[in-house]
């Protein structure tokens, strides 16, 4: 039973105590981050799709302005 106590507090402070966050960015330029590279993807999804229907002349350029 003590084993099992010991298991269960050790388990709960690895999840509580655990170091998840990102001491490099603050939680504004993390968010920031993320968002451009979700706006990339959903960039590079819009070029795929219209590759794919042919709404647009084939090229290995995009035109999205990417940074």
């Amino acid at each position: 039973m003590k084993a099992l106590l010991a298991v269960l507090v050790l388990a709960c402070a690895m999840v509580l105590v655990g170091g998840c966050a990102t001491p490099a960015y603050s939680s504004r330029e993390r968010g920031l981050l993320i968002s451009r590279a979700w706006g990339y993807e959903w960039a590079q999804i819009q070029d795929d799709v219209d590759s794919a229907l042919l709404l647009r002349p084939p090229s290995e350029l995009t035109m999205w302005d990417v940074r």
